[in-house]
């Protein structure tokens, strides 16, 4: 009897084994590998196709591209470290990944080094099948092994981004010399397979007897369509294309990186680098001032035909520009106070008499998309914030967003009889012409850190109207290098900062605003974001089933943000304003992420 009872129940046993084997394998025959995978919905590339619609495939290859980078100098070839200040480029030109993204869609990625992808419907799991002719630049061939360093090298040793990014891929399976797999902690995050694609792949090889923070200016070992040529520590760098590019006739890179050689040459002051653009010593240039665009182009060079300026027009998110307030400073720490200090801000001023009109005032973290909050939140982002109507500023359900305008009937006096309001319910009050805190005594007082000179023109006119409401601000100037690492210290109380966004937002939003990266030296919560509410939004967006829920979660993050008042937003512009020498060449087509130099190519290739 008691054999019996043994026998059916390791019949039992092996039945449920047997029939789980049979699901599993069920299961992996519904998934099949693909060329590439869209965030939401389907590609818009076919297998198999040829090159991407905005790129020349018959571009000539050839040429020297000379470029400058405004900064204090470089000292590392690693730029995946928090150490050091790399060299521009590095990122871009050197190491090849897993997928690449196309710049006409809001988030799609096709097989680079990654021949195919396999994902299930939940995206519980992601596995690459790597291309078997994918080789670094000393021959070595790509594999699974180099693709398991690399994660785990950067998750471990690299910049505090990486950990946030990836982190929630619970283990990383080496299934072949060309198959690796990753496996995810929560099934619910539709971008994971899409991220580990944007992996750079570093050769395990060349890392087996080096310390990967202390690689210096030894040039690296890498997969990428460029190689570094000479250079001149922190002066310059030179990017060579690599002869027979494993792949150069890929669809995902056909057309692209056409230039032999790119140059980039370091200016200490961007003034000096417009001269020197002018002068015919570099070849292309993105104009970041609305002065120097408006009045600066100017020449026998321009009205020759020599040189060329162009404003095209992009679809990209614009994201925030601002002047970011530090909350971990104990002047910042109120929400009001920093609300108030957002009326002392003369945007409309500012655009009339030194931006010559060019600019649109922001008010979305996520400006020009359709991402962007507006008016009051109804319908289904409503529902999203009603669970956290407690938690939250009573402005975010009443009032609609927008910053400070000094347009109409009272104008700056307006504003600054508004911000005095403000400031004396948050307990200040001004005594012998400063303000102080009524309590404590203490004034109000703060530093703005900026590391561009022709910042100065914005900021010193906030710094006038802040003083006439007896807050003391003081303005440094300092080079890149210090501003970085004062950056990545937090040892800053106000700065202008840029934060970019995506059309397809997600893991990233962790590094932005989540609660975890407040004391994360290096990491991009810049002004401390340190909220519950915020937290939950950041996962619910990271989370979103669909391309309609990302859009309502999205909104939501935004409109908690704005009224958090954890910035001053400044201006953006839905245009690319490029000057280059007429030697150079671009597709017809622009993609909606806007111009990207790396599709163009040199008319004629002796040049």
């Amino acid at each position: 009897m008691t054999r019996t009872r043994k026998a059916s129940s390791l019949t039992s046993v092996l039945t449920f084994i047997a029939m789980a084997m049979l699901s599993w394998q069920s299961a992996s025959a519904d998934i099949t590998a693909r060329h590439g995978i869209a965030m939401h919905g389907d590609t818009q590339y076919a297998e198999g196709f040829p090159h991407f619609d905005y790129v020349n495939p018959d571009a000539p290859k050839g040429g020297t591209l000379r470029m400058a980078v405004v900064a204090n100098g470089f000292d590392s070839f690693n730029p995946f470290v928090i150490r050091g200040v790399a060299a521009a480029g590095i990122n871009t030109y050197l190491y090849d990944t897993l997928m690449e993204a196309s710049a006409d869609e809001p988030f799609s990625s096709y097989g680079l080094i990654a021949e195919s992808i396999e994902t299930p419907e939940d995206r519980s799991y992601v596995i690459f099948n790597l291309r078997e002719e994918a080789r670094f630049h000393d021959g070595e061939p790509i594999t699974a092994e180099d693709v398991k360093f690399s994660f785990d090298v950067l998750t471990t040793k690299g910049h505090p981004f990486y950990r946030n990014y990836y982190a929630n891929v619970t283990e990383v399976t080496i299934e072949d010399e060309r198959r690796i797999r990753f496996d995810f902690g929560e099934t619910n995050n539709r971008e994971l397979p899409l991220i580990l694609g944007q992996l750079p792949v570093l050769p395990s090889h060349y890392w087996q007897d080096r310390e990967f923070g202390d690689n210096g200016l030894t040039p690296p070992v890498g997969s990428g369509p460029y190689r570094i040529g000479e250079f001149e520590a922190g002066r310059s760098i030179t990017f060579e294309r690599v002869k027979n590019y494993w792949a150069e006739d890929i669809g995902v890179r056909k057309g692209r990186f056409n230039f032999n050689r790119i140059r980039y040459d370091y200016y200490k002051d961007d003034t000096v680098a417009l001269e020197s653009f002018k002068a015919g010593n570099f070849d292309f240039r993105v104009e970041s001032s609305a002065k120097n665009w408006a009045t600066a182009y100017t020449g026998d060079q321009f009205e020759s035909g020599k040189a060329i300026t162009e404003a095209v027009e992009h679809g990209r998110p614009a994201g925030m520009q601002a002047f970011a307030m530090n909350t971990r400073r104990e002047v910042f720490s109120d929400p009001l106070v920093r609300e108030a200090l957002a009326y002392a801000f003369d945007f409309e001023w500012a655009n009339k008499n030194l931006f010559y009109g060019q600019y649109t005032r922001t008010s979305s973290y996520f400006e020009n998309s359709e991402l962007a909050s507006s008016g009051l939140p109804e319908g289904r982002e409503l529902e999203i914030l009603q669970p956290y109507r407690d938690q939250l500023s009573r402005d975010v359900f009443t009032e609609a967003y927008q910053p400070p305008s000094t347009e109409g009937e009272g104008g700056l006096r307006e504003n600054l009889r508004t911000a005095l309001t403000m400031l004396r319910e948050a307990g200040y009050a001004v005594k012998d012409g400063t303000m102080v805190h009524q309590k404590t005594g203490e004034p109000l007082a703060f530093e703005i850190l900026i590391y561009q000179k022709t910042f100065e023109r914005v900021v010193l006119p906030f710094k006038n109207n802040l003083e006439r409401l007896g807050i003391d601000v003081s303005v440094r100037l300092v080079d890149t290098n210090q501003y970085i690492q004062r950056l990545r210290e937090f040892d800053y109380d106000m700065t202008v900062q840029g934060i970019g966004q995506s059309d397809s937002p997600g893991n990233e939003q962790r590094e932005y605003w989540h609660s975890s990266n407040v004391d994360v030296k290096g990491s991009r919560n810049y002004m401390g974001v340190d909220s519950a509410v915020v937290d939950e939004l950041v996962n619910l967006v990271i989370q979103a089933p669909s391309r309609e829920e990302l859009v309502h979660r999205t909104r939501a993050l935004d409109r908690v943000l704005l009224h958090g008042h954890y910035v001053i937003p400044n201006w953006y512009l839905p245009k690319d304003r490029i000057a280059y020498w007429s030697f150079l060449q671009r597709p017809e087509s622009v993609p909606k992420n806007g111009v990207d130099i790396n599709n163009w190519w040199v008319k004629n290739t002796d040049q």
